[in-house]
């Protein structure tokens, strides 16, 4: 962490300062939503077109920050606790802070520039060198005036390798940033349209962004030979020096001639650093995608939609495209678009490659949002549907519900256009609670179980119970993305959802019902017999409807108690499975009781032999091939020898670790929030709530949460039995929880107000403290959050 006195940092910035009492900082603060350590935090009261940071002195002050730059004068009379350090110029202050910070630091910089791929080449840099170094990286995408200073900042004595982005929008700015991070080997990405209208041309755009190199070296050159695309891979081919006769290659995941050209350029930085080919080689074959934040909402009238309101250019729309791939195969696709502002591409050209993009992707209906796609698009005629409106303030004026229903709306508009009311006018209406579920959370923590099985050991995700309460195909949706091998749901009727939803996986259906099979059977779904009844009900109806080896599974009981079929009946069940033609047996698998618990491990150990005298006694008398699994999230952590072909990962994909291994770097998925109603002043010995259950012991400010018992907040935490988070403090429930909202102790909170968002559970309160606080367990808690909460999805 860095750590300076304000009084250093004076000099830094050559301040004319009035210091009350020297003070230790750490950080650098320039939103004053974004206070986590005020006492030894600096803010920068920074001008922008929309905000004077001067105006936020005062409430700063009053939550505890007493040290900033400034460069208008101020009271200090109102602040007398405050040091104020004055300049001539705020932002100039800043990067000369940073850059100072730099030059602290003896170590290899890596400054990365360019039109387009900054972000994925440094992500892929980092994941490619991690086991390396010690990587100091930009957050997302900190590239600008303000975003590189932040991420120098965070440069300490235990960094080995830094990796920064540069973005420029205009000539000038590159100097500055050269300075700030002082890079020891430059990266240019591409020269592209994006962020274009500060030049005059690609040539002027080149020459600033290069100025990033003047004191640095460039990396190693590539003889580029051969790139040989596969169908899910790309091999590409190289001499690392002229004179050699053997070509290096390297394999990635990707077929797309962006990732391509980003794998290109990392090979490159890696062969400068020094890192030998064969682990060259083998990283680049585990690179992962890197995903910008997309936002995946319900709509009205049964659409879904994509909120990518932020950035308007090709790049982008690609890969905002590409996501509406994801989420919405077999549904129509829509895509609202505002005019490319970033672009030095004449608009007949530019819009020609929109267009086509459009085309490629399969969009049924385009409106077209401002007046260079107005005019671009008025006199052709195309295979699509096409409303153009010269304002968003047009479209807004005609726009009818109506004319949506059951489609994929995509929303992409440069920031200018503020699309926002767009989403407002077509996201489904519900309360102010809301279940926000990270789909980037979803992947990763695939990713971590991936991490601890053999390659050849396939995933079974677990989606039944609406995904656990996060939405089933949405996130059915980014698992079949993240290529899982299967899917498992309790009932027919999840699976005919997700295959509506346009999954196509395989998928396992647990609690098979008789008066489901016509169903199971017309949405390809896989049924689970375990009992002979069942079994024999199946069959009947397979031979009715003149089905021969129809994909099934089979369960075995080994102590559950809950659902398959006896080890004594294993015999049994041979003979009936040879004397069928009727089935095609998929995979054999049974349910352990306890594998989360070290005091249960003699017994899953003896589940799992009994498992096995089931599998080989099925194998041996039947001859038959099918998978085998008994590993759920926990014992796929605790009992690595029980992967067998298959696990089923559940509870540990929403990031929650049962085992409480702390083997696995898991991330929060589901975050439930709602908000503050009214504050009331309330005085000792009040009641508050049902029954007068919650009565005061000193006067209170108590606050009215918009969230309830039918929500499903469970009322055992009331009455002081559970609590919530408030400007990131904890704020106990008082009283009983009402049907639609519940109240809390907020004295302890000055600064909370009516309108603030209040964490239910989420990152800072984990789903299993609220679960430990209710007596309950986490699934219970996911599980009953009511369908009456809005869910919102986003991605990176």
């Amino acid at each position: 962490m860095s750590e300076y006195l304000v009084s250093q940092i004076a000099k830094v910035i050559e301040a004319q300062s009035s210091i009350k009492a020297d003070a230790i900082i750490h950080h650098l603060l320039l939103d004053s939503r974004k206070i986590f350590a005020p006492a030894t935090s600096l803010f920068f009261a920074i001008k922008s077109k929309r905000r004077n940071g001067h105006q936020f002195v005062s409430e700063l002050y009053n939550r505890g920050v007493r040290n900033f730059v400034i460069n208008e004068e101020v009271n200090t009379n109102l602040y007398p606790e405050a040091n104020f350090l004055l300049v001539k110029n705020v932002l100039g202050a800043l990067q000369q802070l940073a850059a100072y910070h730099r030059r602290q630091f003896n170590i290899p910089v890596i400054g990365i520039t360019g039109s387009n791929g900054k972000t994925i080449v440094k992500e892929w840099l980092y994941q490619l060198l991690h086991t390396d170094f010690n990587i100091v990286r930009s957050p997302k995408s900190y590239n600008s005036q303000i975003g590189v200073p932040l991420s120098v900042w965070q440069m300490n004595e235990h960094h080995t390798l830094a990796i920064f982005e540069a973005g420029i929008s205009q000539c000038g700015e590159m100097e500055r940033l050269e300075k700030i991070i002082q890079p020891t080997i430059g990266v240019l990405t591409n020269i592209g349209e994006a962020h274009s209208e500060g030049f005059h041309s690609l040539e002027e755009k080149r020459n600033e962004k290069q100025l990033l190199f003047q004191n640095c070296t460039l990396p190693a050159t590539l003889n580029i030979t051969e790139v040989k695309k596969k169908k899910y891979c790309t091999e590409i081919f190289c001499k690392l020096n002229e004179n050699d006769t053997i070509l290096s290659s390297i394999e990635i995941p990707f077929t797309d001639d962006a990732s391509i050209e980003n794998a290109i350029t990392c090979w490159q930085v890696l062969v400068t650093l020094k890192i030998k080919q064969p682990i060259i080689a083998e990283r680049m074959k585990q690179l992962q995608p890197v995903l910008m934040r997309l936002e995946l909402k319900n709509g009205i009238n049964n659409c879904v939609i994509i909120n990518d309101s932020y950035s308007a250019d090709l790049s982008s729309l690609e890969i905002a495209l590409n996501f509406l791939d994801q989420q919405s195969i077999g549904v129509k696709r829509t895509v609202i678009l505002s005019d490319f502002l970033q672009s030095s591409i004449p608009d007949d050209e530019l819009y020609g490659q929109v267009l086509d993009l459009l085309q490629r992707h399969s969009i049924s209906k385009l409106i077209g949002i401002g007046e260079r796609i107005t005019a671009a698009y008025s006199e052709k005629k195309l295979n699509m549907d096409m409303w153009l409106f010269s304002t968003k303030e047009k479209f807004v004026e005609q726009f009818l519900s109506s004319q949506f229903k059951e489609e994929t709306i995509l929303i992409k508009g440069a920031r200018i256009f503020e699309f926002e009311e767009i989403v407002q006018l077509l996201e489904l209406k519900a309360h102010q609670t809301v279940l926000e579920i990270n789909l980037n959370a979803i992947a990763h923590n695939l990713k971590e179980y991936q991490k601890i099985l053999l390659p050849e050991t396939k995933v079974m995700a677990m989606v039944k119970a609406f995904a656990y309460g996060s939405g089933s195909a949405e996130i059915a949706g980014v698992l079949q993305y993240n290529k899982v091998d299967y899917l498992g749901v309790a009932y027919a009727d999840e699976g005919i959802e997700l295959r509506k939803a346009g999954i196509h996986l395989p998928i396992m259906v647990m609690n098979t019902e008789p008066n489901a099979f016509e169903k199971i059977v017309a949405y390809n779904l896989e049924p689970d017999l375990y009992s002979f009844d069942i079994l024999e009900q199946f069959e009947r109806y397979l031979i009715n409807e003149g089905i021969s080896f129809y994909p099934v599974h089979i369960e075995i009981e080994t102590g559950m108690n809950r659902l398959g079929f006896s080890i004594a009946d294993l015999d049994k069940l041979a003979n009936k499975l040879l004397s069928t033609a009727s089935f095609t047996i998929q995979s054999v698998f049974t349910h352990l009781a306890a594998s989360e618990e070290v005091v249960n491990d003699v017994f899953t150990n003896h589940q799992f032999t009994l498992f096995n005298q089931a599998i080989n006694t099925l194998k041996t008398r039947t001859g038959l091939t099918f998978m085998s699994h008994i590993a759920n999230s926990a014992a796929a952590i605790r009992h690595p020898q029980l992967q067998m072909d298959m696990v089923r990962l559940g509870i540990g994909l929403y990031g929650i670790d049962s085992a409480a291994s702390g083997k696995l770097n898991l991330q929060t998925v589901a975050t439930l929030k709602s908000t503050i109603a009214q504050i009331k002043n309330l005085k000792k010995g009040e009641s508050v709530s049902y029954n007068r259950k919650g009565i005061l012991h000193r006067d209170a400010r108590i606050a009215t949460v918009r969230i309830g018992y039918a929500d499903g907040y469970p009322r055992r935490l009331g009455n002081g039995n559970g609590a919530v988070l408030v400007k990131d403090l904890p704020a106990p429930i008082v009283g009983t929880i009402c049907m639609d909202m519940f109240m809390i102790d907020v004295t302890d909170i000055p600064e909370a107000k009516e309108g603030d968002d209040v964490i239910i559970f989420g990152n800072g309160l984990s789903v299993e403290k609220v679960a430990s606080n209710a007596g309950t367990i986490s699934y219970e808690i996911l599980t009953g959050i009511s369908q009456r909460v809005k869910r919102v999805y986003f991605e990176e």
